[in-house]
């Protein structure tokens, strides 16, 4: 469904993304792990047409996502909190995100019924902006609003990082049920190996912007992923 070829990046003279080749096929969940600096959100950001490549190119669903927006209608992402808009309030910003995908009003707030336990009374009926949430709950704001409108993409930038653990276990849960579904392409990058390698089935390890490992998850991955780490300790700068 995503496949990337040839795939590079160049900043000032230093190539900071370098992947051959990658595929990701329909009903997988790739979780994307790496110290910072190792060019996972470089790639996301490729793959969102936010950057352009220097090389190579990336399709989503047969589309190369630099020549034509099509994709757009079909993948959902949440990077970081520019992606929120800061003077709405979560209500508004969920109904804006729910008229782009076709739901109405009724309908988003049916939608977001189901992750009340997410929300903890913390967002919805507080009559508060975006801009004045904690980061934690800025965070919950925009992944849930990521998988509105029942997106075949789905993308996520550390979305366990600011989260107390009860809403991380909340979360991993919600993706885990997701991924099980096998009907979307599930993209999730994080430092957090234990949630990745629980969550995803397949884990794709970055290193200064080469792929170095690309495994399908079993019982000892997250073993192996913490003994790479251990033994490969690097100063990176994301």
């Amino acid at each position: 469904m995503i496949k990337s070829i040839n795939l590079q990046k160049i900043y000032s003279g230093k190539c900071v993304l370098n992947i051959q080749e990658l595929d990701i096929p329909a009903g997988q969940c790739l979780g994307l792990v790496g110290n910072n600096g190792a060019g996972k959100t470089t790639f996301f950001s490729l793959i969102l047409d936010l950057i352009q490549a220097t090389h190579g190119s990336i399709t989503n669903n047969g589309i190369e996502v630099s020549k034509n927006e099509e994709w757009k209608k079909f993948t959902n992402a949440f990077l970081d909190e520019s992606f929120l808009i800061p003077y709405l309030t979560p209500e508004e910003y969920f109904y804006f995100v729910g008229s782009l995908r076709g739901m109405t009003k009724e309908v988003v707030n049916d939608f977001l019924l189901d992750y009340k336990d997410i929300f903890n009374d913390e967002i919805l009926g507080q009559k508060k902006y975006i801009r004045d949430l904690s980061k934690g709950n800025q965070k919950k704001v925009g992944v849930i609003g990521a998988l509105m409108g029942n997106p075949k993409v789905i993308i996520l930038d550390e979305p366990f990082a600011n989260l107390d653990p009860t809403t991380q276990f909340r979360l991993r849960k919600i993706l885990k049920t997701l991924a099980e579904a096998k009907d979307k392409v599930i993209l999730i990058s994080s430092h957090d190996l234990m949630h990745t390698t629980d969550v995803c089935d397949r884990i794709v390890v970055l290193s200064k912007g080469t792929i170095v490992k690309d495994i399908q998850t079993n019982p000892e991955t997250l073993k192996d992923l913490e003994g790479y780490f251990s033994d490969h300790i690097e100063s990176e700068i994301d």
